[in-house]
């Protein structure tokens, strides 16, 4: 993969710097041109569809997506939650197969946020300090051109302000697994961005080393640490951290794809290796599961108020998220048009890009298309239609 496919996962908003426009035949199989006539919006149960609907339609009628894929969840007063999900295109556009009602596709950087849950329950626990610097929990392993680890917090890490370069922007073609060591390596051949806790700039390299960090302190595995202390406690059914090698989703899914220019042919990268993305990035989940999650955190099921009021602690992050955006401890807020914040990230993996948030009365949305972005306009649609969703 080149940075075209890369590049998302270091920013699920906007854009930043040159992107690459190629993808190595490896990584992708050719299947054809494919026309819009061939991606019909699947048909709306009621004859005039909702709004919900009509924007996933949208996506695949206007902005060319190969499918669109929403989780939809509305609180009704205390007690009672109701969750409605919506496809529309192609779910594999080889055999025509519909979209699976709210199958798996790669989260991309929502991994950021479980990364940040467990960092934080470890802050609770008092076996992490969000305020020591790295070199407390890995001495001696954060060195480079104006990169020292003795200057770096962990809170730096989390909230992206530790001026640490991003590894993803310099992997190149090969496509291959990576360890978590190699990704650090690959950062720390840059100089620095800027001094810590100067500026503000999304890198992957932060959440590799927060990675680290969990499996230096509790002696575990990440992806055993996400499973027992998020996915299995809170019944996250449909998400998991793939395993060393694993190019394949597990669960009914979409296929994923890429296009190299805007009149080259699909390709289908549904199978891919996602290690390059590992802490920052590497997670499958599905729309409801992805809801479950953010209104869990939201509602203190997974952190205690004082950790939780930490990572809703913001800094200004409109260059990569939009315009009001701001970026806690691995959460983004956003202002909905409706009036208030919804709370979430977004990712954006080779093949898929995700968009969500959940609100403090609890509503929540997750919408997911099958192509990654690399428009602007094409980005905002996507976010119109997570603000549609919770605003209606």
């Amino acid at each position: 993969m080149r940075g075209q496919t890369r590049q998302g996962l270091r920013s699920p908003g906007r854009q930043q710097g040159t992107r690459r426009r190629a993808l190595p035949a490896a990584a992708a199989v050719a299947i054809g041109v494919v026309t819009l006539s061939a991606l019909a919006p699947a048909a709306a149960s009621a004859a005039r569809p909702d709004t919900v609907q009509q924007s996933l339609n949208a996506l695949v009628r206007d902005d060319g997506m190969p499918a669109a894929l929403a989780s939809v969840q509305d609180h009704d007063g205390r007690t009672r939650t109701r969750t409605r999900t919506y496809t529309a295109g192609v779910g594999d556009l080889t055999t025509g197969a519909k979209v699976p009602r709210d199958g798996q596709v790669r989260i991309g950087s929502n991994t950021k946020t479980f990364v940040a849950v467990v960092v934080l329950q470890l802050v609770a626990e008092r076996r992490v300090d969000l305020d020591a610097s790295v070199d407390t929990y890995l001495p001696g392993l954060v060195r480079g051109k104006g990169i020292d680890g003795r200057r770096i917090t962990v809170r730096q890490l989390l909230q992206q302000t530790s001026g640490l370069p991003n590894y993803s922007n310099h992997l190149g073609d090969d496509v291959r697994y990576y360890t978590p060591r190699e990704l650090l390596a690959t950062a720390l051949q840059h100089p620095a961005d800027f001094a810590p806790g100067t500026s503000w700039k999304y890198s992957n390299t932060n959440y590799v080393l927060a990675g680290l960090i969990i499996q230096k302190v509790t002696g575990r595995p990440l992806t055993e640490e996400i499973d027992r202390r998020i996915i299995k406690r809170i019944g996250l059914s449909h998400t998991y951290f793939p395993a060393p090698g694993d190019a394949s989703i597990r669960e009914p899914h979409p296929h994923g794809y890429y296009r190299e220019s805007a009149d080259a042919p699909l390709r289908d990268i549904t199978e891919i290796d996602p290690s390059w993305g590992w802490a920052a990035g590497q997670m499958v989940s599905t729309g409801s599961d992805l809801n479950r999650f953010f209104s869990a955190l939201l509602a203190g099921r997974l952190l205690p108020s004082a950790q939780l009021a930490q990572m809703r602690s913001t800094v200004p992050a409109e260059a990569t998220f939009g315009p009001g955006a701001r970026y806690g401890l691995g959460l983004v807020s956003r202002p909905l048009p409706c009036g208030g914040l919804s709370w979430g990230h977004g990712g954006s993996f080779p093949g898929y890009e995700t968009r969500g948030g959940a609100t403090d009365d609890g509503r929540a949305t997750n919408v997911a298309v099958t192509m990654q972005l690399t428009d602007e306009a094409g980005r905002r649609n996507l976010e119109r239609a997570v603000d549609t969703a919770l605003c209606r």
